[in-house]
């Protein structure tokens, strides 16, 4: 897929839409990880915040007490869930049984 051209301004843009939305993401992980916020109100979220809704679903799990990399993974599979599935492509059923789990 070739590259758009675009300005300079657009690029600064696109640049700063970017960095907005990682540290969002960075926020609403460091909020999961102190009990902050549960999981069933970062999935609430992800209904009206596009950075929460494109955040992967690995790296929300990842991001939650008590759970690592591999306790993650096992819950990917458990859950029958995509690596590469975001958190606004969740199921009904795949979200509430992470709910369930987790609250």
């Amino acid at each position: 897929m070739a590259l758009p051209h675009l300005t300079p301004e657009q690029r600064a843009e696109a640049l700063e839409k970017a960095t907005v939305a990682r540290r969002r993401r960075a926020e609403i992980k460091g909020k999961l990880k102190n009990r902050e916020l549960s999981l069933s109100q970062v999935l609430a979220l992800a209904e009206n915040d596009e950075a929460v809704a494109k955040m992967r679903v690995l790296a929300l799990l990842e991001s939650l007490p008590r759970v690592g990399v591999t306790t993650a993974d096992h819950l990917m599979d458990e859950y029958g869930i995509a690596r590469t599935r975001r958190v606004r492509g969740l199921g009904h059923v795949q979200a509430q049984a992470l709910i369930d789990r987790f609250g």
